[in-house]
């Protein structure tokens, strides 16, 4: 049975879910889920978690992202990037030093407006529904954090080289719109602006290094062999293996553990006696708790 993490390297056209699709095909496993939505036009990282791993997806979708964008300015679009219908070009006079002075205003905590073609739901409907039934509605401004924003000359081959196009790399929380972030620079410029191309580099612990294609993942004699183990998604934090089957055996059976050398507050990946994976837990004082168990029951 199938179980752990691919990282794949989405293509564009593909929908993250279309991708899960084809994975539960070559896999022939039912529980696969992926952590973090990427529109069809936007490529990169996609960590698709596979049997018990389903149970790590919500840590994944938390976890800070990492971006290249490329910024049209002088084009605003009703999708705010350029697959959307035009709706206004406006002339542009932007220089590099002029575009770095606004990027400081979209760093830190922030708030965006949920564009109209998006999934979130309002009254039970998703607004892209809405959206193309002509209807706009008003949407809650949403906290995001922007951790860092830079203008970069890193750019991939398949992105536009185009005139009054830059380049952007955003480092950002999760619920963070690319494409929001570039319409509203766009705005800040008083030229207008909107994404035409997007590449995920990192979500979480998970890179483009080592990523692969679907191409691959189809031409590999093994697809199952690919799979990471299921910690990795916690590789940031320490861990901490259990010293005897005793202790293994309460946190098998959901019961919190007296430590006695408490190794200091926080989250920890939990391993068994025998070097097993068996929790995301969390230590206060000298007692740990299980967040989730991922253990094999």
């Amino acid at each position: 049975m199938a179980n752990g993490v691919l990282v794949i390297d989405k293509p564009a056209g593909w929908t993250s879910m279309d991708v899960c699709a084809k994975l539960r095909g070559i896999l022939r496993e039912r529980r696969i889920g992926h952590g973090g939505t990427l529109d069809p036009m936007a490529t990169g990282v996609l960590p698709v978690f596979v049997g018990r791993a389903t149970r790590a997806v919500e840590f994944a979708v938390e976890g800070e992202k990492e971006y290249l964008a490329a910024l049209k300015l002088g084009v605003i679009t009703n999708t705010q990037d350029m697959t959307g219908e035009v709706l206004e070009k406006r002339p542009v006079n932007v220089e590099r030093e002029r575009l770095k002075e606004v990027l400081p205003h979209f760093t830190g905590a922030i708030s965006q407006i949920p564009p109209m073609y998006s999934a979130i739901k309002i009254q039970g409907k998703k607004l892209y529904q809405l959206a193309r039934a002509g209807q706009e509605v008003e949407r809650a401004p949403r906290p995001v954090t922007i951790h860092a924003l830079e203008v970069t000359d890193e750019v991939p081959e398949d992105f536009p080289r185009e005139e009054d196009t830059w380049y952007l790399r955003v480092r950002c929380s999760k619920g963070t719109y690319v494409r929001t972030l570039c319409h509203d620079i766009g705005q800040a410029l008083g030229c207008g602006g909107s994404m035409s191309a997007l590449r995920r580099t990192r979500v979480g612990d998970y890179t483009l290094e080592g990523a692969a294609t679907l191409d691959q993942i189809q031409a590999a004699s093994d697809p199952s062999a690919l799979l990471r183990p299921v910690d990795t998604c916690f590789a940031g934090l320490p861990m901490l293996v259990l010293k005897s089957e005793q202790a293994e055996k309460k946190i098998r059976n959901g019961a919190a553990l007296n430590l006695p050398v408490p190794p200091g507050n926080g989250e920890y990946r939990v391993y068994g006696v025998d070097g097993a994976f068996l929790t995301l837990s969390r230590v206060e004082g000298n007692r740990l708790t299980t967040i989730k168990s991922f253990f094999e029951v």
